[in-house]
């Protein structure tokens, strides 16, 4: 009798341990999974903060230079297009991530076009309002590029522990799936051609 309590006690403890451990793997893997919806909540906000700024800096532009209405124009486009493409922090794969990046790559580039036009209007320059603008933009990019490499190292960190085991097994079990990462577009690894 004595052996069959012993036996009993033995199997509960490697039961409730196994419980123990089983738990602790799934709360870890849904924190990290609630994690990386965060920072993607935080991508969203400094894109949703650069597009913010762009009417002000259209509306500072069209007093000097109202004869660019094409660049204005792409710019305003550019923005609706960016500010359409969402994604649900649920369903962050690689192509939803890469039509997100496309359309805020079109944004970039027409903001680029415009500041080279700008270039060629001395005033606009030195208007303070303009220069506040591009300084706030300015930051807004950097801000992108710093939560951008948070998302990328909570995604990595996400990913890799849904990879290993005995996590593995209940990831599959509960369906958690490899986040995406943003990606360097292409060409970006080539030095853009300058020519004087």
């Amino acid at each position: 009798m004595k052996k069959s309590v012993i036996a009993l006690l033995v199997v509960g403890i490697v039961i409730l341990i196994f419980f123990g451990s089983f738990k602790k793997s799934y709360n870890n893997m849904v924190a990290m999974d609630e994690g990386v919806s965060a920072q993607w909540s935080q991508v969203e906000n400094v894109y949703q903060r650069r597009a913010d700024l762009i009417p002000n800096l259209v509306n500072t532009v069209k007093g000097y230079a109202a004869h660019e209405r094409e660049t204005l124009e792409g710019v305003i486009n550019a923005r609706s297009k960016a500010t359409q493409v969402t994604i649900d922090p649920s369903n962050l794969n690689a192509e939803s991530l890469q039509n997100f990046q496309q359309a805020q790559s079109g944004l970039s580039s027409a903001l680029s076009r415009l500041m080279v036009v700008m270039e060629r209007y001395p005033d606009l320059k030195a208007n303070e309002n303009f220069r506040d603008l591009q300084a706030q933009l300015e930051g807004t990019e950097n801000r992108i590029a710093v939560e951008r490499r948070k998302f990328n190292e909570s995604a990595q960190t996400y990913n890799t522990t849904i990879r290993k085991f005995p996590q593995t097994i209940i990831a599959n079990m509960f369906g958690f799936e490899k986040k995406a990462y943003f990606e360097a577009e292409k060409g970006a690894d080539k030095a853009p051609e300058v020519q004087f």
